[in-house]
């Protein structure tokens, strides 16, 4: 047996130790599962720190000036992509991602640690910005190390159900972080909890971190990439091959267009634009908005491994572009439903109102199931960090990140609660349309092929 061959069943990545595929798996999903905790705990609490980070006044422009510090993590993502990518290109897949959980657990635990708006004015959202970014360059290197390191381990045949257990830590890290801050929430008063009480979920980042860091740094590089450093086939240049070459930033555009910003506005659509819209205009508590959003999120997670598995037998696009067009001809319809249930704030239909967000979930495992795999067989192994990171971070940043700011400035423009759902629609057709019709699809395509190829004749 190869020790490329050997490499893929069960995982050689170095100096003779085996690492298996559910070890692998299990590292990298708990960091990525924190990094994504430590990025949505702040979209998870902030009705309760719009309150606190800016002067007193209309609550509504408070909350949006929230969701705007909330959008600049969105807004960097790409840059750390560009910052990472290159450093996971160029030295290896690890490191970089051992770097990310740094410095996300340290700035989600600083703000835990942050004064108040009443305590030092102004410097409370410039300080909360600064960390913002930090945590927003971080996550757009974190993601797409964890993805490429988990595909670059496993069978060509088998990418889509492996990677689809990194797409579970993104809503799972949502779930985790409503289930801190609903069970912080119940352990004391409203007073108590707006005073001090918030501080703890960010505080808890730290642990979490350290738990995580200590697994990470047992892993060795991947065994593709490390069999092409070996060789010298790494890329010296991986941002200039990536996008200084017409032929590979088409390929950028394209899936950016034409996969990831549907993706992208997809899943905050059906997770963090549902928790909003329940609070901020149907007028649901913290308690009850959360709990919906938590049960239809749990309910959900299996789906990811049910259509990234089933991506690897009839492609990604099929199940991607569905999942785009279905939600875009539904939202509208979900959404009325949803007011619907909750004409009484003090005493909504809670079961009608998870089985909606159940249903905008199965949206998102449908889009984010397969797309890790799609996107890692989009680019080549040299360049691969890189190139992946960039239009995911746009598609999920820019056009995703951004949704909740976006819909709340259109709802506030027109008087209208449903305008933001006509960006959401526009997005999940454009995507649909050019992923239909300028994307081909992929789940025939051996990547461990390349680093085969690239090894000399015994």
């Amino acid at each position: 047996m190869t020790d490329i061959t050997a490499d893929r069943m069960g995982v050689r990545p170095a100096g003779g130790v085996e690492y298996p595929i559910k070890r692998i798996i299990f590292a990298s999903s708990l960091g990525t599962m924190i990094e994504w905790y430590d990025f949505y705990i702040f979209g998870s609490l902030a009705v309760v720190m719009s309150e606190l980070m800016f002067p007193k006044g209309d609550p509504a422009w408070a909350l949006i000036k929230t969701w705007a510090l909330f959008a600049t993590g969105f807004l960097v993502r790409p840059f750390g992509a560009l910052v990472f990518g290159r450093i996971g290109d160029l030295i290896g897949r690890k490191y970089a991602f051992l770097v990310t959980l740094t410095v996300m657990g340290l700035s989600t635990f600083l703000i835990g640690c942050l004064p108040t708006y009443a305590t030092i004015g102004l410097l409370a959202p410039t300080i909360l910005l600064f960390f913002r970014l930090l945590q927003g360059l971080a996550l757009g290197g974190e993601y797409g190390g964890a993805a490429v390191y988990v595909a670059e381990h496993v069978p060509d045949n088998k990418r889509g159900f492996y990677t689809s257990f990194i797409q579970i830590t993104a809503t799972l890290g949502l779930f985790v972080s409503l289930a801190v801050v609903l069970g912080v929430k119940e352990l004391m008063s409203d007073a108590d909890f707006k005073a001090w009480g918030w501080r703890i979920p960010f505080l808890l980042s730290i642990f979490l971190v350290a738990m995580s860091l200590y697994i990470r740094l047992k892993l060795a590089e991947s065994p593709l990439y490390a069999s092409l450093k070996r060789q010298g086939k790494t890329s010296l240049a991986p941002l200039k091959e990536s996008f200084g070459r017409w032929s590979n930033f088409k390929i950028v555009l394209l899936v950016l267009l034409g996969a990831t910003a549907g993706q992208g506005i997809v899943w905050y659509t059906g997770q963090f634009y549902a928790l909003a819209f329940m609070q901020s205009v149907l007028k649901l508590d913290i308690v009850k908005a959360s709990t919906v959003v938590a049960i239809a999120v749990l309910l959900g997670m299996p789906f990811f491994t049910v259509f990234g598995s089933l991506s690897d037998k009839i492609g990604r696009l099929k199940i991607m572009m569905a999942g785009n067009l279905i939600a875009a001809l539904t939202y509208l319809p979900i959404y009325h439903a949803m007011t619907n249930a909750a004409k009484d704030p003090k005493n909504p239909n809670m079961f009608m109102l998870t089985v909606l967000v159940f249903i905008q979930v199965i949206y998102v495992t449908m889009v984010y199931g397969p797309i890790a795999a799609f996107l890692i067989e989009a680019f080549p192994a040299k360049i691969r960090y890189t190139s992946f990171s960039l239009p995911y971070h746009i598609g999920n940043g820019w056009f995703g990140g951004t949704l909740p700011l976006i819909a709340g400035l259109l709802v506030a423009k027109t008087g209208n609660i449903y305008a933001g759902l006509y960006w959401v629609m526009a997005v999940a057709l454009m995507t649909f349309f050019i992923g239909t019709f300028f994307l081909s699809e992929s789940n025939r395509t051996e990547i461990w092929k390349e680093a085969e190829e690239a090894r000399p004749a015994a």
